[in-house]
């Protein structure tokens, strides 16, 4: 029972989180919380005043609109980012340029999963095979153990767009299913 518990914390802390980093202006607005009042920080925390300010980060980043606010894949494919891509100089990364299509989703567009745009940033092993089998059917994935911090909720509501971008991953119409 533990455990779900500290399933449910994660994901609420998530949520917060992107929440305290998120833009404090409307739709369009590039405004960051300063670090003082981002209810991440600790105002009175002496080192405060050595971290870059979010306004100066993330400001010359390519703009979207959700979460914090920055575009991160389109700031990887301008090269303005350059994460490293192994910690070991051995560690051969595999790009794969697949996408799938989850068609359980209920009434919602299927959900399209994009390998490209996540093998940029990560190697298989990090979701294979713990987080995602590589099986169809598999992986019984749906939103309740998304919001628990499962499967896609492992990075998305944490260091990935928020979960409330629904169309990001709901893209695919139903009628556009090949039978």
């Amino acid at each position: 029972m533990r455990a779900g518990r500290s399933r449910h914390r994660r994901a609420a802390a998530a949520v917060w989180l992107v929440a305290a980093m998120a833009s404090t202006g409307g739709a369009g607005a590039r405004e960051w919380r300063p670090l003082d009042d981002d209810g991440v920080h600790d105002p009175a925390a002496p080192g405060l005043q050595y971290l870059q300010k979010p306004s100066e980060a993330l400001s010359v980043l390519p703009p979207d609109t959700a979460g914090n606010r920055v575009n991160w894949v389109e700031a990887l494919r301008q090269g303005i980012i350059k994460p490293r891509t192994n910690v070991f100089p051995e560690t051969k990364v595999n790009l794969l340029d697949l996408d799938v299509i989850f068609p359980e989703t209920s009434e919602m567009p299927m959900v399209r999963f994009p390998h490209l745009v996540h093998t940029e940033w990560l190697d298989c092993a990090n979701c294979h095979d713990h987080l995602f089998k590589k099986k169809i059917g598999a992986n019984p994935v749906n939103m309740f153990k998304i919001l628990e911090g499962e499967y896609c909720g492992r990075c998305h509501g944490a260091v990935a767009f928020p979960l409330t971008e629904c169309k990001r991953c709901h893209s695919v119409p139903r009628n556009d299913l090949i039978r």
